[in-house]
């Protein structure tokens, strides 16, 4: 049965059936809908004139008995009516089979029928309301409101209902009609196929077989011309084929490798398109970069980001060039789309993608660092500019405030000095031009000396300063530059204690991680909101003005810190301490026990 499906047989009969199939569905759907339609207008129509007719019955019999007889003569087996006043009451229910109270209580709690009500205005709709044989099953049903006014002005309405089954029963039985006539078409569509493939499978195998020959790189392959007709025609075709094919397929290989070999050599992203959208040619850069969205977004491989589908498809619809600026997976890229052509058809695209992330960086950290210096210069300049106008105005009414308008503009300008000396020790740091003067010494002297530094100054602000070591740890060695560590350390001292209330404590320790040295500076401060724990080591963090007890720093202390670390080759975090305060971590390599230590 396989054998059928992958020969000339099996193909040829399925193409007739599929075709005989698909005109019976069509002419099956039309049909359908027409019947549908037309046996819906007709149920529509024969309503209209039922109701017209039970209105003037109503209005010209006084007799209820005559005219209920005339009514029920009038209505057939399937169709019910009800006569209501403009206040939703049944005078009179036309009704045959089950449901009678839940099919009037839907159709008066429909709103289309009584929110405009005009008389001589007829309202159809299509509703699902209960069936009239069975229980529990719903069925479509055709409702009509025919609004008539009475002799007395009061305006009642005939509203008539009836199941739309016999439409659909007409229906079924014309599809019965269509399929029995699609199975007769199926077998004749099969006797014909296979009669007329037997006439041209013999020598198509033949073919057949040099074809497979022709596959495997065998291009010497030759067929007999045994007939005059088109498939001898055919035989001629495919030998001239198989000396053309190998001349063109060398030609191919070579432009080939010359297209990888520049696609992959390149560093921008560079992808090829087929008119369908479908991706032909990616090169590795193009690759990383679809599979780094695909990971971060989770979305299907077979799905391209929107972003560069609307430009795929401005660029093909309208065969223009398109370049925008797009940022996929946090990362920027410029892109340039173009469409390309098959003689006077578009036939795909190629879009080029370059990684735009670091200049956009540079532009941020460019366009920050100069609203923050800005900022941070502001306040000095208009101290500066106010107290020494001040004194030149001669505002000051004694000595005494002389002087300590002269000791505000010393401090604003000693700030401003720190601040400028700041900088350049950042800018060096990040240039790479800034020279480290490594040394192996002890780890736990270096610590306590810098605590010592502190002592006096935690006592002053009432916090417990303690340096935290276990007896294994004393003998711990690092090769650094200890007057960078020590700059490290003093900033982050420096500000935990700023950041610790009356009573609080702040606590160095050191911690042996394998080849490395975990040292951690922890307060009991209020701690720094997580929200902003990742951006403390950029530039000019500094953290909330209400947790710090004294004058505040440049911003740039954590920044430096960061940057000293990271060039001895290792890490600084911060992270919330279990119950309060923050928690900054160093981790440093330990250095070499075979080196002399120095003594610091």
């Amino acid at each position: 049965m396989n054998r059928i499906w992958h020969s000339i047989v099996g193909k040829l009969w399925a193409t007739i059936l599929l075709l005989v199939s698909f005109v019976l569905f069509m002419v099956t759907v039309l049909l359908l809908e027409f019947l549908d339609n037309f046996h819906t207008n007709q149920a529509e129509d024969s309503l209209r004139r039922e109701a017209t007719t039970i209105g003037k019955i109503v209005l010209d019999h006084e007799n209820d008995t005559a005219m209920r007889l005339i009514i029920q003569d009038i209505l057939d087996n399937e169709t019910n009516a009800m006569i209501i006043d403009s206040e939703k009451r049944v005078y009179y229910s036309f009704h045959s089979g089950l449901n009678q109270e839940k099919i009037e209580q839907k159709i008066l709690s429909e709103s289309k029928f009584f929110s405009n009500i005009q008389i001589n205005e007829k309202v159809v709709k299509e509703m699902i309301l209960p069936s009239l044989t069975e229980e529990n099953v719903m069925e479509q049903y055709l409702v009509l409101m025919y609004p008539y006014g009475e002799v007395d002005g009061t305006i009642h309405s005939i509203v008539m209902y009836q199941s739309l089954d016999a439409v659909h029963r007409t229906t079924k039985r014309t599809t019965h009609i269509v399929f029995l006539s699609a199975f007769i078409a199926f077998i004749l569509t099969t006797i014909f196929a296979f009669f007329l493939s037997t006439k041209i499978t013999s020598p198509l195998r033949g073919m057949k077989q040099a074809a497979f020959e022709l596959s495997k790189g065998n291009f010497e392959t030759r067929l007999p011309v045994m007939q005059n007709d088109e498939i001898g025609q055919l035989a001629t075709a495919f030998n001239q084929m198989g000396r053309q094919l190998k001349y063109q397929m060398e030609l191919i290989k070579q432009e080939k490798e010359q297209l990888s070999s520049i696609l992959t050599s390149m560093t921008d992203a560079v992808i090829t398109f087929n008119r369908d959208y479908s991706i032909l040619v990616r090169n590795p850069q193009a690759e990383r970069l679809l599979q780094k969205w695909y990971f971060a977004n989770g979305a299907d491989e077979k799905v391209l980001p929107k972003e560069i589908f609307h430009m795929l498809e401005h660029a093909i619809t309208f065969a223009e060039e398109v370049e925008d600026e797009l940022d996929i997976g946090g990362q920027f890229y410029g892109i340039s789309i173009s469409p390309l052509y098959s003689e006077n058809s578009i036939r795909g695209a190629v879009a080029v993608l370059r990684d735009m992330t670091d200049q956009h960086k540079l532009d941020k950290l460019r366009s920050d660092f100069i609203a923050n210096v800005s900022h941070e210069l502001r306040t000095p300049i208009s101290l500066l500019q106010g107290y020494s106008e001040a004194i030149i105005d001669d505002v000051v009414t004694s000595e005494e405030e002389r002087n300590e308008m002269v000791q505000i503009i010393h401090d604003e300008s000693k700030r401003m000095s720190r601040l400028v000396t700041d900088l350049l020790d950042l800018a060096r740091m990040e240039s790479g031009h800034m020279r480290l003067y490594k040394l192996n010494f002890p780890l736990i002297p270096f610590l306590d000396r810098v605590q010592n530094k502190f002592m006096q100054i935690a006592r002053d602000s009432n916090v417990m300063l303690s340096l935290d070591v276990d007896d294994k740890e004393q003998g711990i060695v690092v090769f650094a530059d200890d007057d960078r560590l020590e700059q490290v350390f003093t900033n982050l001292i420096d500000n935990a204690i700023r950041h610790t209330p009356d009573g609080g404590k702040v606590t160095v320790g050191v911690e042996r991680k394998g080849d490395m040295v975990e040292i951690s500076v922890a307060d009991t401060g209020s701690g720094i909101p997580k929200e902003d724990l990742p951006f403390i080591f950029e530039r000019f963090y500094k953290a909330d003005k209400a947790r710090t007890r004294g004058k505040g720093g440049t911003g740039l202390g954590l920044a430096i810190a960061k940057n000293i670390i990271d060039s001895h080759g290792g890490r600084i975090t911060a992270e919330l301490g279990d119950t309060s305060g923050t928690i900054f971590k160093c981790v440093l390599p330990i250095g070499p026990e075979d080196e002399n230590i120095d003594s610091l």
